[in-house]
């Protein structure tokens, strides 16, 4: 009995530490940002929220709207639904320009959630890396930290 009610308080106690507002604009709720169950596109606000992400610099320059959209959306699918580890992936029409993000385990900074990143852009097949740090919004919209 002792231990299933310690079993009990530990998985409330894992749970109620996922979610950050009951308020949030974001649909697929702290088990699917957790485990990846569930992936809502990312609306342009929410991305507007990321800038240029990890992307920037001379990566950011090499890369179209479109490109940089993608990258964009593969960096919020990562940071909002994909379990740590697990690689994102994009890549443009035409195979020249791809990339993959990978996030780490979520963790708390006061009441927001944050993970830190990688994200590794292939242009003409050379790599270029970067990694970073986000937290999450009552919105729903993650913001690197500089």
């Amino acid at each position: 009995m002792k231990s299933q009610i310690a079993l009990s308080l530990l998985a409330i106690a894992l749970l109620s530490g996922c979610s950050t507002t009951s308020g949030s604009k974001s649909s697929g709720g702290a088990f699917a940002r957790l485990t990846g169950k569930a992936s809502q596109p990312a609306t342009a606000d929410v991305l507007a929220a990321l800038g240029n992400g990890l992307i920037g610099g001379s990566a950011s320059a090499s890369l179209d709207p479109s490109d940089r959209k993608r990258a964009l959306q593969a960096e919020y699918q990562a940071l909002e639904y994909s379990p740590a580890g697990k690689a994102i992936e994009w890549k443009n029409s035409s195979g020249s320009r791809s990339g993959e993000v990978v996030a780490a385990q979520p963790y708390q900074v006061g009441s927001q959630n944050c993970r830190q990143y990688t994200h590794t852009v292939r242009i003409d097949g050379t790599p270029q890396t970067a990694r970073g740090t986000a937290c999450r919004n009552e919105d729903g919209s993650w913001t690197p930290l500089t």
